[in-house]
C-alpha cells in the first residue's frame, strides 16, 4: 500500500488538492485496518462528503482503490502470466 506521501501526491495530480487529512485518517496506525474496511465505505463516504465535498469523498474511495491495487495488483499480474503460460503449454493459445 502506498504511504500517505504518495496518496497526497496522487490527490494533488488528480484534483490540485492534497486531501492530506483524509489520507492520514485512513492510514492512522491504531485504526488503519478498521478504516480500510470496505463495508464501511457508504458511511465514511458520507462523512467525507459532508466535510470535504464530493471530490474529497471520491479521494477517500480512490485511496482505498489505490491500496487494493498495491496489495493485489501483483497477484493479478502473476495469475495472468501463469494462465497464459498454462494455455500455451496445453496448446490452447
Amino acid at each position: 500500500m502506498p504511504p500517505v506521501k504518495k496518496h497526497v501526491q496522487k490527490s494533488l495530480e488528480r484534483t490540485g488538492k492534497e486531501y492530506r487529512e483524509i489520507h492520514e485518517w485512513i492510514d492512522d496506525p491504531p485504526t488503519k485496518n478498521e478504516r480500510h474496511d470496505i463495508t464501511k465505505i457508504p458511511d465514511n463516504f458520507q462523512m467525507f462528503k459532508e466535510k470535504y465535498g464530493e471530490e474529497g469523498a471520491r479521494e477517500y474511495v480512490q485511496h482505498l482503490s489505490d491500496d487494493l491495487k498495491g496489495k493485489f495488483g501483483h497477484v493479478i499480474e502473476d495469475f495472468e502470466q501463469d494462465m497464459a503460460s498454462a494455455l500455451a503449454y496445453f496448446g490452447s493459445k
